[in-house]
C-alpha cells in the first residue's frame, strides 16, 4: 500500500486530517536524524532553547519556521543536516513558578530547604517541561529529537563547570564588590541585559543644599533623595569657576556625624547641567561608582536585600526605600535645606521577571573580566569571520561588547548551576574545582562549604553551541559540525545571546560559533505594539493552527496568573479585536504567512485575517493537485526524462519554473525568505493555477494525442519540482500531495528525502516567454478594462486590438483560443490604427497594442455611473474626516506615530480613489 493511502482526503484543505500522521511518519523513519560522521558536507543548527517554563509563542513559531525551511532545504540539497533540539533551565522564571505553587500550599522554599527546593522543581520539569517540545512538534519542525538537550543535564553541567574552572584558572573569572543591578524582590543580581528602562513616567528633580564646612553652601539634585543616606562626595568640574574655591573642602551630611570632600571631575560634573555640581552615592550608582574608583571615595551601603533602609542609614534604618524617600525630604525641608524641585522624566530599571525597579547596589558578586573576550568577540566580526545579515544590527553587538564592561555571572538564587567554590572556614581561601573538594586546597582543611548562589542562565546558555555537541570531549559531533553553520534568532537577543556564544565559542574552541547570523524581526500584535498577557494581544500559534472561538480564548485568558484588572483589560481587547475567536487555518498557512513577514526590514504587525486568508493558498494547492491534476494524470507512467514540450503553454511553464527554482535558490542562499516566499506564491496560483492549467483544459478533455501526452508530462513534473520547491515552507501539504504524484518506481520515500530542485529541473526559452509575455499583456488588458468599468469577470466582452502589424495579427489568430478562454471574450478582430471606435467604448494601451472594448453591450451607463458617484461620496468623506484630523495641531502632538501613518495612508489612498473614479466618470460621460 502506497504512504498515507489510508487516509482518506476531503475535496478541500482539512489540516488536522494529515498534520499528526505526517509527522508521526517523518520521526519514525528517522529523516531528522544526523549522521556523526559523514561524507556529505554538514550543516548546522541550534535552535535558541526556549525557556523550560515557556510556552510557544509567536516569536517561537517565527524562529522555527525559517530555521526548519533552512535544514530541509540543505538536507534535501544532500546535507548532513543537524538541527539542535533542547530548552534552557530559566533560572529566575522556572524557580519564580515553583515559588508561586508552593505559596499556595502556605509554604516557602526557605521552609522546605534548599536540596527539597530543588528536587521539587526537577518534578516540576518532569511534570510540565515537556509542554514547550510537543508545543514545536505542533509546528512540524524536523528537529533531531533523538539529542535533546537541557541546559541543566549531565553533560551541559559538566560543560559549565569546564568553563568556570578553566576561566578562574585563567584569571578571567573573578570575585569582587562591584556594583550590580539588585532586584529587591526577586532578591538576585541582575545583568544589564536583564533590566529594562523603556517604561518612561514622571518623576521630579530635587533639590537641596550641604552646608559648607566654615560657611556657605552646594546645591545637588536628584531623583532619589534618599540615596544622599550613602553620599560621599560632592562633584563639581575643575574649569567651573564658580566652585574653583571650595574644591577640596568639605561638606556637613545634615542626618549623620560625617564630613565629605567637595571633588573636582571632569567625567561626572557638566557645568551647563543644573547647578553643576552633582551628589556622588558610590554604592548605589554606576557613574558615581566609576566616579569613586577614579577619586578614592569611601562606598556606604545603605540597602538590605529587600530595599529597606539598613543601619548605614541611621534614623531612616527600616523604612522602606519610597517610604524613605519620602521622609528624607522632609526631614531636610524641616531643616530648611530643601532648594525646590522640577519635573522630570525618567525610566527606571525594571526587572524583566517580576517588573520590580531594580537599585545599582554594591556586592559581592562573581564577574568574568571581559577585556579579551569581548575584542576576539568584535574582531571576529570586523574580519568577517561571522556576518550579520540585515548587517545594520551589528550594531548592537558591538554596542554590547565595546564598553569590555565585566559581567557579573552570580544569581542569589536555588535553581541553576550552583557556582563550584568552596570557601575555608578556617583561612581565607577559595577551592574552584571540577569535582566536589574534600579539603581546602590552601589549608587542607575539612571544614568548606560550597558558594550558596548560581550561575547566571546565559552563562549555560553562551556555551550551547559547542556544549551540545559534547564539549568538553572532543566528540564525532564536535568535529563534524562545529562551528555550526547559521545561528537564526530575533534582534532583540543579540546582547542577551549572540555576543556571549561569540565569546565563549571563540574562548574555549579557538574559532567562532556560527559562521552566519541571520536576524528577523520581532511578532508585534496588528497595531505595532508589544505582545503582552496583560493586554489581551498574545496570540497562541496553536490557536491560529487548531482555531479557536472567542469563548475559549476568554476562558484560557481567565486561567492567566494576573490581577483581576489585567484580566478584565485583556478580555476587553480580545473582544473588541478577535469578536470571534480564529478560524483553524493549519500548520502550513501559518509558516507561510510568517515567513511571507520577514520581507521587511521592520517589526512584524502580525495579523490572523492574513494567516486565515492564506489558507485559501493551501486550498488552492489542494484542489489545483486533487480536484484537476490529479484526475488527469492517473495511470501515467513516469520516466525520469522530461517528454519535449509541444505547446506555447509547456514551453512556458517549464521557462517559468526554471526562473522560479533559481529564484528560490538565491533567495535561501542570501536570506531573502520573503521574496522566496512571494515567488512561490505568485508562480504557483499565477503561472501554474490561473495561466497553464486553463491554458491546459482544453488539451487535456480532448482527444489522446502527442500535445496532450506533453501536456501531462509537463504537468506532473511541474507539480513535483513545485512541491519540492515548496517543501521547507510548508511541510505537510506537500508531503502527502507529492506522495499522491505517480512517480518513478526508484523514488525517495518522503518529499524530506528528494533532490531539492536545480536549474536543470526546468527547460528556458527565452522565445516562449516573450511570446506568452505578450498574450499575457493582451489578457490583462482585457481584465483591467472590465475591472475598471464594473464588469463581471466571467462576462464576455467583444474586443478589438488596433494594429498595422501583420505579425500581431497572426499572433491573435494563433492565440484567439486562449484570449477567448482567460479574458472571456465573444469576439477578438484585429483593426486597423484609424479604424473609428464610438464614445462607449473603453481603451488601453499595453505593449505598443491598442486594445479597445465596447461597453455598451455590457454596461448600463446610467446604473454605473450612479454607482461610481456613490463611490466618490464615500472616498471623499473617508478623506475629509482624516484630513481633518491631520490638519488638527492637537490630535498631532498626542496621537501615537502609528495612529498619525495610518490617517496620512487613509487619507493619500482616497485621494488616489477619487481620482480614479473621477477619470472614470469623465469616460463614461464622453
Amino acid at each position: 500500500m502506497a504512504q498515507f493511502d489510508n487516509i482518506k482526503l476531503p475535496k478541500t484543505f482539512e489540516p488536522d486530517v494529515i498534520e499528526e500522521e505526517i509527522y508521526k511518519f517523518w520521526e519514525d523513519e528517522g529523516f531528522f536524524h544526523a549522521a556523526e560522521k559523514s561524507d556529505k558536507p554538514s550543516y548546522c543548527i541550534v535552535i535558541p532553547p526556549p525557556n523550560v517554563t515557556g510556552a510557544l509563542h509567536m516569536g517561537h513559531a517565527l524562529t522555527v519556521t525559517i530555521q526548519d525551511m533552512l535544514i530541509r532545504w540543505r538536507r534535501m540539497q544532500g546535507f548532513n543536516t543537524f538541527w539542535v533540539p533542547g530548552t534552557d533551565h530559566a533560572g529566575i522564571a522556572t524557580q519564580m513558578v515553583v515559588e508561586r505553587q508552593l505559596k499556595n500550599e502556605g509554604t516557602d522554599r526557605h521552609e522546605l530547604g534548599r536540596e527539597d527546593f530543588i528536587k521539587r522543581i526537577w518534578q516540576w520539569k518532569e511534570q510540565y517541561g515537556n509542554r514547550i517540545t510537543e508545543q514545536l512538534k505542533r509546528m512540524g519542525v524536523s528537529l533531531d529529537w533523538e539529542r535533546e538537550r537541557f541546559t541543566m543535564d549531565e553533560g551541559l553541567s559538566a560543560a559549565v563547570k569546564e568553563a568556570f574552572v578553566q576561566l578562574y584558572e585563567s584569571g578571567e573569572i573573578s570575585r569582587n564588590n562591584r556594583l550590580i543591578n539588585w532586584c529587591p524582590s526577586c532578591r538576585t543580581a541582575l545583568s544589564d541585559v536583564e533590566v529594562d528602562r523603556d517604561e518612561p513616567e514622571a518623576a521630579e528633580m530635587w533639590s537641596f543644599a550641604y552646608e559648607i564646612e566654615g560657611g556657605g553652601e552646594i546645591v545637588v539634585a536628584t531623583t532619589r533623595p534618599e540615596t544622599m543616606l550613602g553620599d560621599t562626595a560632592v562633584v563639581v568640574h575643575p574649569d567651573d569657576d564658580r566652585y574653583k574655591d571650595v574644591v577640596g573642602k568639605n561638606v556637613i551630611h545634615p542626618f549623620q556625624n560625617r564630613k565629605f570632600p567637595i571633588v573636582a571631575d571632569a567625567l561626572l560634573a557638566d557645568p551647563e547641567m543644573g547647578t553643576g555640581a552633582v551628589k556622588v552615592t558610590p554604592a548605589h550608582d554606576p557613574n558615581d561608582f566609576e566616579c569613586g574608583i577614579r577619586n578614592s571615595l569611601d562606598s556606604i551601603d545603605i540597602l538590605n536585600d529587600d530595599a529597606t533602609i539598613n543601619e548605614n542609614g541611621g534614623e531612616f534604618a527600616g523604612l522602606d526605600r519610597f517610604v524613605a524617600r519620602k521622609k528624607v525630604k522632609e526631614a531636610i525641608e524641616k531643616l530648611g535645606l530643601a532648594r525646590g524641585r522640577a519635573d522630570h522624566t525618567y525610566a527606571p530599571g525594571r526587572c524583566q521577571r517580576c517588573r520590580t525597579v531594580v537599585e545599582p547596589k554594591l556586592s559581592l558578586q562573581w564577574f568574568v573580566n571581559t577585556e579579551k573576550l569581548a575584542q576576539d568577540a568584535i574582531d571576529a566580526v570586523n574580519d568577517g569571520k561571522t556576518t550579520f545579515t540585515p548587517v545594520h544590527q551589528q550594531h548592537r553587538y558591538f554596542g554590547w561588547l565595546e564598553p569590555k564592561m565585566p559581567w557579573c555571572i552570580s544569581r542569589q538564587l536555588w535553581w541553576g548551576h550552583r557556582i563550584p567554590a568552596w570557601y575555608c572556614r578556617d583561612c581565607d581561601g577559595v577551592t574552584v574545582s571540577r569535582e566536589t573538594p574534600s579539603v581546602c586546597s590552601k589549608c587542607g582543611s575539612k571544614n568548606i562549604r560550597q558558594d550558596d548562589d548560581v550561575l547566571d542562565t546565559w552563562f549555560s546558555s553562551a556555551l550551547w553551541p559547542f556544549s551540545t555537541l559534547g564539549w568538553p570531549e572532543n566528540s564525532d559531533l564536535l568535529k563534524t559540525f562545529y562551528p555550526t553553520s547559521v545561528l537564526e534568532t530575533g534582534y532583540d537577543i543579540i546582547t542577551f545571546w549572540v555576543s556571549r556564544m561569540m565569546m565563549m565559542g571563540i574562548r574555549f574552541m579557538g574559532d567562532v560559533p556560527f559562521k552566519k547570523v541571520l536576524l528577523h524581526p520581532m511578532v508585534r500584535d496588528q497595531d505595532g505594539n508589544k505582545m503582552s498577557k496583560s493586554k489581551g494581544n498574545v496570540i497562541d500559534p496553536l490557536d491560529v493552527v487548531d482555531g479557536i472561538s472567542f469563548d475559549n480564548m476568554v476562558q484560557k485568558t481567565k486561567g492567566l496568573t494576573l490581577p483581576e484588572k489585567e484580566i478584565l483589560s485583556a478580555i476587553k481587547y480580545q473582544k473588541e479585536h478577535f469578536p470571534n475567536g480564529f478560524e483553524k487555518s493549519g500548520t502550513d498557512a501559518l509558516r507561510y504567512t510568517l515567513a511571507s513577514y520577514t520581507g521587511q526590514d521592520q517589526d512584524i504587525k502580525f495579523k490572523v485575517e492574513r494567516v486565515e486568508s492564506n489558507r485559501k493558498f493551501c486550498n488552492k494547492i489542494w484542489q489545483a493537485t486533487l480536484g484537476f491534476s490529479l484526475p488527469n494524470l492517473e495511470g501515467m507512467s513516469v520516466e525520469n526524462t522530461l517528454i519535449k514540450p509541444e505547446t506555447l503553454a509547456d514551453r512556458w511553464i517549464l521557462s517559468r519554473l526554471y526562473e522560479v527554482i533559481e529564484a528560490v535558490n538565491t533567495g535561501l542562499e542570501n536570506f531573502k525568505v520573503g521574496d522566496v516566499v512571494s515567488s512561490l506564491y505568485h508562480f504557483f496560483w499565477n503561472d501554474l493555477c490561473s495561466v497553464y492549467i486553463e491554458l491546459s483544459k482544453s488539451v487535456f478533455s480532448g482527444e489522446d494525442s502527442k500535445e496532450k501526452e506533453s501536456a501531462k508530462a509537463v504537468l506532473r513534473h511541474t507539480l513535483d519540482v513545485s512541491f519540492r520547491l515548496l517543501h521547507p515552507l510548508m511541510p505537510y501539504i506537500t508531503e502527502i500531495l507529492w506522495q499522491k504524484l505517480p512517480k518513478a518506481e526508484d523514488a525517495p520515500k518522503s518529499i524530506m528525502v528528494a533532490e531539492f530542485p536545480t536549474l536543470k529541473d526546468g527547460v528556458y526559452d527565452e522565445a516562449a516567454l516573450k511570446e506568452a509575455s505578450l498574450l499575457m499583456d493582451i489578457i490583462t488588458g482585457i481584465r483591467t478594462i472590465k475591472g475598471e468599468y464594473n464588469v463581471p469577470p466571467s462576462k464576455r466582452v467583444s474586443v478589438k486590438i488596433k494594429s498595422e502589424d501583420t505579425e500581431i495579427k497572426q499572433f491573435v489568430e494563433t492565440h484567439y483560443s486562449k484570449i477567448e478562454s482567460l479574458a472571456k471574450t465573444k469576439s477578438i478582430d484585429v483593426v486597423s490604427k484609424d479604424t473609428d471606435t464610438d464614445n462607449s467604448s473603453a481603451t488601453i494601451v499595453v505593449n505598443g497594442i491598442e486594445i479597445v472594448v465596447p461597453l455598451n453591450e455590457v454596461i448600463d451607463k446610467k446604473a454605473e455611473l450612479e454607482r461610481l458617484k456613490k463611490e466618490r461620496e464615500k472616498q471623499n468623506k473617508t478623506f475629509e474626516q482624516a484630513s481633518k484630523k491631520l490638519s488638527n495641531e492637537k490630535y498631532i502632538a498626542n496621537a501615537p506615530e502609528e495612529v498619525i501613518k495610518k490617517e496620512a495612508e487613509k487619507a493619500e489612498k482616497a485621494k488616489e480613489m477619487i481620482e480614479k473614479i473621477d477619470e472614470t466618470i469623465l469616460r463614461l460621460e464622453e
